[in-house]
This record gives C-alpha cells, structure tokens and sequence, in this order.
C-alpha cells in the first residue's frame, strides 16, 4: 500500500531534525530546548495515529513502503515498510518517547546535549522497526547503542561509567558479530541487493547445509544481547540502575523490544529449518529467564534493580513464545493444531512485547518518582506510601497486578497466550514457567509491601504527592494497558496477516 505523504519518512524525520534545531539552539535556552524537544518527540504519535488508521489488516505484505536507491554499487537502498508486527512495536515507541520527553524535564546537566541524543535514539528506535534493507537496519540498530551509551555515561547514577561501558561492550559484540552475519549472507545468497525479504527468501537453498547453524548464531547473538536473553543478560541490571528514570523508561520499554523483534523479523524467517531444529534449546533458554529472573528480583533490596530483573523474567515469555512457533511444526501434532499453536503463540509474541512495554515504562517511572523524592531505592528505606504519597501509591499497585499477569491487564494476555501455544509444543517448558509466574506473583507483592504498606516514615512526612506532569506520564500507560486487555482485537487485527506470513515461512501451515 503506498500513500500521498512519506508518514515513515516523517516520522524519522521529525526527531531528527529537532536534534539539528536543538543543536542550533543556546545552551541557556533550556526551556526552550525542553519545548522543542517534547514536541518533535510527540509529533510522531500523531504521524503513527494516521498510519494505523489508513493500514489495511486484510491485506498481507508490506504497507506504506518507500523506496529509493540509496548505494546502487551495493544494492543498498532507503527501504521502508511496515506490516502489523513492525506497525504496534512502532505505536509502541511513538507512545513511549514522548512521556520519556515530559520525564526529562526535570534534567538540569547540560540539557541541550541530553535533548540532542534523546532525540536521535528515537529516531534509530523508529529506524529499527522500519527498515527493511539489512545495511539501513544496521545503520540505526548502532544509532540506538551510541546515544544510550552518553545518556548513562553522563547523566547515570554513580557507577555510570561502569555501567554505560559494559551495556556498549555487550551490545558492540553483538553488533559486530551481527554485521558479519549480514554479510555473510550477503554474499553467500549471491544477491545484488541487501532487501530483507528478498535475502530471506534465497536463503534456505542458497546457504550451504555446514554453514547454516553457525549463519544463525550469527544473525541471533546481536538480537540475543538485545533482548536481553538468558545467559547474555547481566548488562541489564546494571544498566537500568545507573541510567536516568526516562532512559531506564525507554531501555525497558522499547529497546529490548528490537532484539526480539530482530529474530523474528530476521533470524527465524532467513533459516527457518535452523529455527525449528534449535526451538527445543531456546524454549530452555527461555524459560531460565523467566524462572532466574524472578526469583533473582525477589532477591533483591534495590527497587531499581528489582524491576530490572522483572524484565529479564517477562522477556523470557517472548523468547519462549518464539520458539513454540519455530517448533511447532515439527513438534508431531495434527497440522491443524501444530498451525494453531505457531499462530498463537507469533501473537503471544508481539502481543507480550507490547504489554511488558507498557508495564516496565510505568514501574520505571514509579522508581523515578519516589527516588525524585527520597533519594534512595532502598527497600529498607522506604514504606508507608499509601499513606504519605497515596495516588503514587495507588499507581505503583496497578503497576504490580499488571507485571504480575493479573486479570485486568494486558501482560495477562500476553502471557496466557505465550503459555497456550506452546503447551502443545514444549509442554514441560510451560510446566516450568508457570513457576517463574509464581515468582512474578511473590516479587510483585512484596515489592508492594516494601514500598507502600506498613507505617508511615516520619522523614517523609509532607512528602509531595504526584504531579500533574507525572500524571501525565503515568495515565496513558494504564490506559494502554487496560484498553489491550477488554480490547485485544485492536492489536490482535492488525497482527493476523502478518503472523500468519510469519507461520508460513517457518513451515507451520
């Protein structure tokens, strides 16, 4: 479907070119830089709202696509497109950036730098879920680690340095372990162009037989580090910690989100047969992280490192969804149901994506927002908020049910499908992972007890209640969250065509 204006031009556009009107702007106009910033980061909300009303979920393929050559000599191209998987993990960023935007208000050190890299991480966050030629999606796949490693370095807490320098070492070898599988397929393919779709396509006869599993870890370790997947994880924590809360917002939200996305927009459709004869592996991999992730977070005194491990935990569902879907055609079922199970659980996928999207930007907010006011996220330093921050309070215990899969919210979709289509595939991993929803439960609540129940601290007497900048930020999350709940169909339309593609490609229907 083409369209009378360039809506995914412009929604990278808009940022990026508020990053060069910031650049041009005093330092001491920080008011200004804050209005203009808030602004172009919320403009693309505006430019998705339009897409998704003019996308058609009946028609399979690619959508409002833009394409012009870029480097004729390498077949490079500025190649654009969405279908309903990349189009709600787009919302998904358009929804986010701008309430990362109203948090950063608040940001005093050298504000036009940190607006400038704001700015410019979301465009590579919009880049990464839009293009479809492989050396574009590289391009802003590294424009997304560059601004991240600066807004911890500088802005982070006092271990910053370690912190930001580890995320850039791990997220530079997946980077580069990813480029050389980009390349290899490249030329083993023998394609003229680095399309994703049509390099998707050759691949499977294409790649020899020996050079196929080691062509998968290479497409998968970049996207695996991302993630972040169980055992490739211990950047997160530390990370999340040190960066400031609209960053912690965003790295939670949205970047994590590119990794899973990455294998399933390339990984699993390049080697599909790969996929299928490794789902076994990474359905373990996946459910570790939902088990150690949890019971890891329970562990911890730190309210910041506590939810940090939470998503570590709930992005296990998505890895253990994906690979239900790889494996279910080859798991010995009726096609029928082996079809079913792929197709619920590719939905489960994104749906899940989505939800923990929305509940992990909230709780990082709700950190931010206590550790604004107290200055500690120390369990044993806090309590009694209901009382003394009582609608604070009251959002952090709709943030709680919705991390803990609650009936009510979206995450309980995400997660009851994850679990359904792989049931018939892996049934033991499901078996397992409901214990880590046991964990979820336990972290949660005690979470809840720690920071809002109990008496009343004599320190934090008088302590401010929410804002109405706060507010802002917090209310669309919770609306996002209930509407995906009572309303699934509206993300659930748009993802039939596209996972149905998806569950052909991998030899499930």
């Amino acid at each position: 479907m083409s369209a009378s204006l360039p809506y995914l031009s412009l929604i990278l556009g808009v940022p990026a070119l508020g990053a060069l009107i910031t650049l041009l702007l005093p330092r001491e106009a920080k008011q200004a830089i804050r209005v203009l910033g808030t602004v172009t980061l919320a403009v693309p909300l505006v430019l998705v709202a339009a897409v998704w009303a003019g996308y058609d979920p009946t028609v399979p393929g690619l959508q409002f696509v833009e394409r012009y050559d870029w480097i004729p000599s390498l077949g490079a191209q500025y190649f654009l497109g969405v279908d309903g998987i990349s189009l709600a993990l787009v919302a998904l960023t358009a929804l986010v950036a701008p309430l990362a935007a109203i948090a950063s208000w608040n940001i005093e050190h050298r504000t036009k730098e940190y607006w400038v890299l704001l700015q410019f991480l979301v465009v590579g966050m919009f880049g990464v879920f839009l293009a479809l030629d492989y050396l574009l999606f590289y391009v802003f796949f590294e424009l997304s680690l560059i601004p991240m490693y600066f807004l911890i370095g500088i802005w982070g807490g006092p271990r910053r340095d370690y912190a930001a320098i580890k995320f850039f070492i791990y997220t530079l070898v997946g980077s580069i372990v990813l480029i050389v599988g980009i390349l290899t397929l490249y030329f083993l393919t023998g394609a003229n162009s680095f399309d994703m779709i049509e390099l998707a396509q050759r691949a499977p006869a294409a790649v020899p037989e020996a050079l196929k599993v080691p062509l998968f870890f290479l497409l998968l370790a970049g996207f695996a580090i991302k993630t972040p997947m169980w055992p490739v994880h211990t950047w997160l924590p530390d990370a999340h910690v040190e960066a400031p809360t609209p960053i912690s917002v965003i790295l939670a939200a949205v970047l994590l989100k590119m990794g899973t996305y990455g294998m399933m927009r390339i990984t699993w459709p390049t080697l599909p047969d790969v996929a299928r004869e490794l789902s076994g592996v990474l359905a373990a991999f996946g459910v570790i992280a939902i088990v150690y992730g949890a019971f890891t977070a329970l562990g911890q005194r730190d309210f910041k490192r506590l939810v940090a491990y939470s998503s570590v935990s709930q992005m296990g569902f998505v890895v253990l969804a994906l690979a239900a879907a790889a494996g279910a055609p080859a798991a010995g079922l009726e096609p029928a149901i082996a079809a079913s199970a792929a197709q619920a659980a590719s939905s489960a996928a994104v749906f899940m994506m989505v939800a923990h999207g929305l509940a992990s930007a909230l709780l990082f907010l709700l950190v931010g927002f206590w550790y604004d006011r107290t200055h500690t996220r120390d369990f044993d330093k806090l309590g009694g908020m209901f009382r003394t921050t009582p609608v604070g309070a009251t959002f952090l215990g709709i943030a709680a049910f919705a991390n803990l899969g609650l009936p009510g919210f979206s995450t309980f979709i995400g997660e009851f499908f994850s679990l359904m289509g792989t049931l018939p595939v892996f049934p033991v991993a499901v078996y397992c992972a409901l214990v880590g929803l046991v964990g979820a439960a336990m972290y949660n609540l005690t979470m809840l007890q720690r920071v809002a129940m109990g008496r009343p601290r004599p320190e934090y007497e008088g302590l401010p209640d929410v804002t109405g900048r706060e507010l802002v930020t917090f209310v669309p999350l919770v609306a996002g969250m209930l509407v995906l709940f009572w309303y699934p169909g509206v993300l659930m339309e748009i993802l039939n065509a596209p996972v149905t593609q998806f569950v052909a490609k991998l030899g499930g229907m």
